[in-house]
C-alpha cells in the first residue's frame, strides 16, 4: 500500500495512538509470559531509509533502537490472564531456585552479584512499570509470574493463573527493503489488538524462524562433556560398575532430551501465538487500517464538538479554560473516564459552523439548538439515511 507517511502518522496521533518509547519497549520486554523463544527480526528485509529520514525531519524523544527500521504505535492498556498447569515451566523454576541455593552455599553468588552491580551502574534500570510521567492516563497492571510465586507440591500439579498487561491496540509500520531500480515504495501497516507486553515480539515484521538458543547449545555440550568425562573416569577404575555408568548416561541423555523437548514445546507455543496474532488479534492491515483510523478521527471530533456545544447550551457562557474543565468533568461524571479534552479544536470547528461566537470579553456562547440545526442544514448522514429509507419503502 502506498501512502504518504507523514499523513499516516498524523492520522494515528489524532486517533490517540502514541509511538512506543524506548523505555516502554524495555519495560514490556523485561518480563516473560507465553513466548519463551528469542525472536529476531531479519533486518536485511526491512528498509532503513524511510523512517530514518522521517525522524531526522521530525525528531521524537526517547525513540527505540529499531525506530529506523519499523515503528510501533500503541493505544490503551488491558489485562490478559492465562490459566494452565505450566508443568515444565514450574520444573525449570524449581531447578533455577536449587541452582541459586547452591550458589549461595558455595558463596559464588556474591561474586556474581558484584558483577551485576557493576553492570547496573553502566546500564539504566528496567522496571516492571511504565513511567507515569510518560502517560498519566494509562492503567497500571500488576504482572503475575511464576518466578514470583511460592511453588508447592499442590501448586506444581494444579492449574496456575498468570497475568500480563497488554497493549490494547498496536499498529506496526514498516517498509520492505527492495533493490533501488525497482524500489517498493509501499508502506506496510498492521493493526493488532490485546497484545501481551512481554510477547510483543509476535507482532514484529519479517521475523526469522527461531531455533535453539546459545544457552540450549551450551546445555547440550556441557551435559555431553560432563557425561563422557564421568563415564571415562568410571571405566578407568579397576572395578567399574556398569549400573553407575548406565545411570550417568541415562541422566545425561534424559537432560538433553528434556532440553530438546522443551524447545519443541516452546516452538509449538510460538506457532500458536503467531496463528493467534494473524487470525484472532490482527484487526486489519494496509488501507483498511487507515480507513478505520480515519473513521475513528471523524467520530472523535464529532463527539468533541457535540460535548462542547452541549456544555455551552446547558451552562451558558464560558472561557476556553472553563469550557475545557467542564467538558472533562462531564466525561468523568457520565462515563467514569479521565481524559485531556481537545477543546481548542472543537471550538474552532463550532466557530467555523457559525453556531458559536465570542462576546466582548472573550467568552464563548452558542446559538439555540433549533437555530444551530437551521445553520448547519442537512448533513451527509441525513441524506444517506433518507436515501436508505426511500429505497426500503420502494
Amino acid at each position: 500500500m502506498v501512502v504518504e507517511f507523514p499523513f499516516g502518522v498524523q492520522v494515528m496521533e489524532k486517533s490517540n495512538f502514541k509511538i512506543a518509547t524506548d523505555e516502554e519497549i524495555d519495560v514490556a520486554l523485561a518480563g516473560q509470559y507465553l513466548l519463551n523463544l528469542p525472536i529476531i527480526v531479519d533486518e536485511s528485509k526491512i528498509d532503513k531509509t524511510l523512517l530514518k529520514r522521517y525522524f531526522s525531519e521530525h525528531p521524537q524523544p526517547n525513540l527505540p533502537d529499531f525506530a529506523d527500521k519499523y515503528i510501533i504505535f500503541r493505544r490503551g492498556i488491558g489485562i490478559d490472564r492465562t490459566a494452565d498447569y505450566f508443568f515444565m515451566e514450574k520444573v525449570d523454576m524449581i531447578i533455577a531456585r536449587l541452582w541459586a541455593f547452591l550458589l549461595r552455599l558455595t558463596r559464588l553468588e556474591k561474586l556474581l552479584n558484584r558483577r551485576l552491580r557493576e553492570r547496573h551502574k553502566k546500564e539504566p534500570k528496567k522496571d516492571d512499570e511504565i513511567n507515569p510521567e510518560a502517560d498519566s492516563e494509562d492503567l497500571f497492571v500488576e504482572r503475575i509470574r511464576l518466578e514470583n510465586m511460592d511453588l508447592s507440591i499442590k501448586k506444581l500439579v494444579s492449574k496456575t493463573t498468570i497475568q500480563e498487561p497488554t497493549f490494547d491496540r498496536i499498529i506496526v509500520v514498516y517498509r520492505r527493503a527492495s533493490p533501488k531500480p525497482n524500489m517498493d515504495r509501499g508502506i506496510y501497516v498492521k493493526h493488532f489488538k490485546n497484545i501481551p507486553m512481554a510477547d510483543l515480539e509476535i507482532v514484529l515484521p519479517e521475523k526469522k524462524n527461531p531455533g535453539l538458543t546459545p544457552m540450549d547449545w551450551v546445555k547440550f555440550l556441557a551435559s555431553a562433556v560432563v557425561g563422557l568425562v564421568t563415564v571415562f573416569s568410571s571405566l578407568q577404575m579397576p572395578t567399574a560398575d556398569l549400573w553407575v555408568i548406565f545411570a550417568i548416561l541415562s541422566t545425561v541423555i534424559g537432560y538433553c532430551a528434556k532440553t530438546y523437548f522443551t524447545f519443541e514445546a516452546n516452538m509449538a507455543t510460538y506457532q500458536n501465538l503467531i496463528t493467534q496474532s494473524m487470525y484472532d488479534k490482527q484487526l486489519d492491515s494496509g488501507r483498511g487500517t487507515l480507513l478505520h483510523l480515519c473513521d475513528d478521527v471523524i467520530q472523535q471530533e464529532v463527539k468533541e464538538v457535540i460535548i462542547s456545544f452541549f456544555i455551552l447550551m446547558e451552562q451558558g457562557k464560558a472561557t476556553m479554560e472553563d469550557l475545557d474543565l467542564r467538558c472533562e468533568e462531564l466525561i468523568k461524571e457520565e462515563f467514569g473516564e479521565s481524559c485531556n479534552f481537545d477543546v481548542d479544536d472543537a471550538v474552532e470547528k463550532l466557530e467555523k459552523l457559525k453556531i458559536v461566537s465570542r462576546d466582548s470579553i472573550g467568552r464563548f456562547y452558542c446559538v439555540g439548538l433549533k437555530r444551530a440545526n437551521e445553520i448547519i442544514g442537512v448533513t451527509t448522514e441525513e441524506l444517506v439515511l433518507k436515501a436508505r429509507q426511500g429505497s426500503i419503502s420502494a
